[in-house]
């Protein structure tokens, strides 16, 4: 187990290494967030946490295309609704399928723990957005630390995820 958090480690050390100025939402941090649960799987870490990962990078990778769509004028009608529900199905449909959704064993109070992660991290990474736009509007427009649209949803995912396994230990 110290073998595997430690080549973890590396991994975010190297990343945070050669990590460039942020953007909202940026492939840098989609990425991060991709590799981290990957990371979560191998190291064993429970569904329900793991699935709070998942759900904030469909967050982020959901805002992240629909700005880039934006910025390339390639705009459409609902794309705001078409582009989140794409990035869920793509993601909930196969894990359906093969059945990592459904297992009967794998539910937290008769609740798959992957879909009720997933709409946890989804909850967390939005209320942190809000929370990052709030103390923006607070300092008048500008961000108190560098960094901070980056470090607050990471941070706050980072301890909703140790809550949990805390929680789920005396479940």
């Amino acid at each position: 187990m110290f073998k595997r958090i430690s080549i973890f480690s590396s991994f975010l050390f190297l990343g945070l290494m050669f990590a460039d100025i942020a953007k909202a939402v940026c492939p840098l941090c989609v990425v991060a967030v991709g590799g981290g649960l990957g990371f979560s799987r191998w190291l064993g870490v429970d569904d329900l946490i793991s699935s709070i990962w998942i759900g904030a990078l469909l967050v982020s990778t959901t805002v992240w295309t629909i700005i880039w769509l934006e910025k390339k004028g390639w705009t459409f009608k609902y794309q705001k609704t078409i582009v989140p529900v794409s990035y869920y199905a793509l993601v909930l449909i196969p894990l359906y399928y093969y059945g990592i959704i459904g297992h009967p064993l794998n539910t937290l109070f008769g609740i798959d723990k992957i879909v009720l992660g997933i709409m946890l991290g989804t909850i967390i990474f939005l209320a942190s957005m809000v929370l990052n736009s709030f103390l923006k509007k607070k300092n008048e427009g500008k961000q108190f630390i560098s960094y901070q649209k980056v470090i607050l949803p990471f941070i706050i995912l980072l301890i909703s995820s140790f809550i949990i396994y805390f929680l789920l230990k005396w479940i």
